[in-house]
């Protein structure tokens, strides 16, 4: 969001924590939002109400998400729903209640901000790589659908990137995999530069392609790898 206020956007801010987003909001000369989007209802009123100040919106980045440091036979079920309304029906109803206001743009961007994880099975945080893997789908499929309307889809896949949600560092217990810890300004650049240059499918850094690459061919190696590195319990 920086990055874009600095290129003069102006920019509307949607998360849930008042405080934190209102201070930013006025660092930007932005606006705020306050809106879980993991419940379509909220997510349609934030629409309304957004669309009542800008008819048209130029961009749009779905970036929410939880984490599920947990197998499938483990996690708690509400957990699992939570994972799966804010990870992957989140963007889905983002993309719904505000796809008026960019086809008003007449040439619009939707970032979809995904994971290595959605292009690999990763048996020690199971439930959030399959909310991710089915946020991949929504993310290729609206890019096919939307792209004769005007909208551009991107979907951008980082790896393991440090953030006070997803402390990395700390949660992961095998060193080569803390070595492969990016920052948020890393994706945040990234994303800059795939709508720059409308790239529909990238991963950050690039090398993480590779991991979806052994997936396909080699899935029980991938499969083995993910096991022994985990995550720490309790992280």
């Amino acid at each position: 969001m920086r990055a874009l206020a600095a290129r003069g956007w102006r920019c509307v801010l949607v998360a849930r924590r008042e405080e934190r987003l209102r201070l930013l909001a006025e660092e930007l000369n932005g606006e705020a939002e306050v809106c879980d989007v993991g419940d379509r209802a909220a997510v349609e009123q934030t629409a309304e109400r957004v669309r009542a100040r800008h008819a048209a919106i130029h961009l749009l980045v779905n970036n929410a998400g939880i984490p599920g440091r947990a197998s499938f036979t483990s996690i708690e079920p509400d957990r699992l729903e939570a994972l799966m309304r804010v990870n992957y029906l989140g963007p889905v109803w983002c993309l719904r209640a505000f796809l008026p206001s960019l086809e008003a743009a007449a040439g619009a961007d939707v970032v979809n901000i995904v994971s290595v994880a959605g292009t690999v099975a990763f048996g020690p945080a199971g439930p959030y790589s399959a909310s991710k893997h089915a946020e991949l789908a929504f993310s290729r499929a609206t890019a096919g659908e939307l792209r004769a309307r005007g909208i551009r889809v991107h979907t951008v896949s980082p790896g393991f990137v440090e953030t006070e949600g997803f402390p990395q560092r700390t949660a992961l217990r095998s060193a080569l995999f803390r070595r492969l810890v990016i920052e948020p300004d890393d994706v945040a650049r990234h994303v800059l530069r795939v709508v720059d240059r409308d790239k529909r499918e990238t991963f950050v850094p690039r090398y993480y392609r590779l991991a979806a690459l052994a997936q396909s061919i080699a899935p029980s190696l991938v499969a083995r790898l993910a096991g022994r590195s985990g995550y720490r319990r309790d992280s």
